[in-house]
């Protein structure tokens, strides 16, 4: 007697029809649509992430084409070609892995027998998987028929990486991009398949299944399999969260009360009964970036809808936070996640982050003319770091807190940062109010030349790159480092331009020699750059105004971000 070999739940639960599929609403309805009215497409293009359904609606569509009954959105499931095709023998249904098939050979193999009709449907159907690993010919190949397509076949694409794909092969595709499935609809599928496998499980167990899955509901079912076979066929939290290597929700709000209570040593005999557990810390931190966004939400709309069993312990953390301080504790949770795995320890890193949250302080900042405050500033500091900040928002903070310019200025005030008057410098154009003559041509000013020349593109880099030797029997002699970029075309556009503005007569000779002692175009504005650069910094360093904000605040400013007052908007 031979035993039936057991199924997995992702197989055994793929839907077969459009009215099973979990999610993707907008999707099938534009495909539902398109069949009902018979407005068929010669391909479809299905992108998104994996386990979201772009294969399954595929086989659908294909099954749907194909039916012995007619084309319909709802195909019968009972023919021999519905059967085939959920068993994966339909002879007209070509399935193919991209991913192992990328040489041009292999498609044009595949192809070959495009021209030849259905062998038993009605449609010959290409489904092509992961279709973004076809190599440059492979897609040149398939483009081919993408253009010219006989009216029996229809192609369906799969892809996680549309970005990949030429914009050709894009064009000639309806594109369909399936969302992520949420955390809930997962749950709730998890429950019915359960409760149709007769199977025992509790509500947070399903919880963490779905919330592990990150929107995949193949990736769900993969995990309540393992679930089924760690627990011993019935689904408990404790054991589930030790397989997925999280911990209870229950106890993570446990934790950001202790964080919002300030109490560092509990945090860390907190932290340390986690550890017993075997945790995932980047899930555990993922987990308290759910809970904090939780609580932001309450602070600032506490109608919003919350889970019951946990609305008012989030009620109390909230009022336990002050919503900068929530918005901190995401923010260094978030960093924290990039972070942690640098750490050469995972729980010292993980503790790190929540003493982190702890060492900021909220300081407050009173800034008065004579007697009477003007604004009242805070910003979180650290005992264990001075507060950097950028020369964008060093100004933004010197205006905020300016006064009418009408209020008598009291010894000690900011002065918001005045820029000084910029002069024009050499090197960058400048608005030109007369035009250079072909008499004033000269090495000196042959980047204002350029400027005024109709060129751009690479025919003006070939100009900025170039440096004028000198011009003469109208004749203009340029200079360029050997194996610089230049083409026939380039040198024509130049030439062409130099004729327009100074005359037809005008001639151009470039030739290639090491540039020791003169200057191009690029290299005079790079100098120039560089010299403002370091003006822009000597300014800022010198303020008063900036000097004040740095010792009030044990500020430093981020030379990165000082960008020299070019005048353009």
């Amino acid at each position: 007697m031979v035993q039936m070999s057991y199924q997995v739940l992702a197989r055994k639960w793929r839907p077969h029809k459009f009215e099973d599929m979990v999610g993707q609403r907008h999707v099938l309805q534009a495909l539902t649509n398109a069949l009902d009215s018979d407005r068929l497409h010669h391909a479809y293009l299905f992108t998104g992430t994996r386990g979201v359904g772009k294969t399954t609606i595929a086989r659908i569509f294909a099954k749907s084409l194909n039916c012995e009954q007619g084309v319909s959105a709802k195909p019968c499931g009972q023919c021999s070609s519905c059967m085939e095709i959920d068993e994966g023998r339909f002879v007209d249904l070509i399935e193919v892995d991209a991913a192992s098939r990328t040489g041009v050979d292999d498609t044009r193999d595949l192809l070959d027998n495009v021209q030849y009709a259905p062998t038993r449907g009605r449609y010959k159907v290409y489904l092509i998987d992961e279709v973004h690993m076809f190599s440059k010919s492979s897609f040149n190949a398939l483009l081919k028929t993408l253009e010219e397509p006989p009216p029996h076949i229809k192609f369906l694409l799969a892809t996680t990486d549309p970005k990949k794909i030429p914009p050709t092969i894009l064009s000639r595709c309806l594109q369909f991009n399936l969302k992520r499935i949420s955390p809930d609809q997962i749950e709730q599928q998890l429950e019915h398949i359960l409760e149709q496998e007769q199977i025992r499980s509790d509500a947070r167990s399903l919880e963490m299944i779905a919330f592990a899955a990150d929107g995949s509901l193949r990736d769900a079912l993969s995990l309540l399999d393992q679930a089924i076979s760690f627990c011993g066929g019935e689904l408990k939290a404790d054991e589930v969260a030790g397989m997925l290597g999280t911990i209870d929700k229950d106890q993570v709000l446990g934790l950001l009360e202790l964080l919002a209570s300030k109490d560092a040593a509990a945090v860390l005999d907190k932290t340390d009964q986690l550890n017993e557990l075997g945790p995932d810390y980047q899930v555990i931190l993922a987990e308290l970036l759910v809970q904090l966004q939780a609580v932001a939400v309450k602070q600032l709309v506490p109608e919003a809808r919350s889970e019951q069993r946990d609305s008012e312990r989030l009620k109390s953390i909230a009022a336990m936070l002050t919503p900068e301080e929530c918005q901190l504790y995401y923010q260094i949770a978030l960093i924290g996640q990039r972070d942690l795995p640098y750490h050469p320890e995972p729980k010292s890193g993980f503790e790190m982050i929540l003493l982190r949250m702890l060492a900021f302080q909220n300081v407050q900042i009173e800034v008065k003319v004579g007697s009477e405050t003007v604004k009242k500033k805070s910003i979180d500091s650290s005992t264990t770091a001075p507060l950097q900040v950028t020369a964008q928002s060093l100004g933004r903070a010197i205006e905020s807190v300016a006064p009418n310019q009408e209020t008598p200025l009291s010894e000690g005030y900011i002065q918001p940062y005045q820029a000084p008057s910029q002069s024009p410098v050499e090197g960058i154009a400048q608005p030109a109010i007369d035009r250079i003559t072909l008499q004033e041509v000269s090495a000196e000013n042959w980047d204002r030349v350029v400027d005024e020349l109709d060129l751009d593109g690479l025919p003006r880099q070939l100009a900025l790159s170039c440096a004028l030797e000198k011009h003469d029997s109208n004749m203009f002699h340029l200079s360029m480092a050997p194996g610089s970029m230049r083409t026939q075309r380039m040198e024509e556009q130049l030439l062409k331009a130099i004729q327009n503005q100074f005359g037809s007569t005008q001639k151009v000779l470039i030739t290639e020699e090491d540039l020791i002692g003169k200057e191009t175009p690029i290299a005079k504005q790079t100098r120039n750059e560089g010299q403002r650069m370091e003006d822009a910094k000597q300014v800022i360093k010198s303020d008063p105004s900036v000097q004040a904000i740095c010792d009030a605040f044990d500020a430093t400013v981020l030379e990165d971000s000082i960008r020299p007052i070019t005048g353009e908007k």
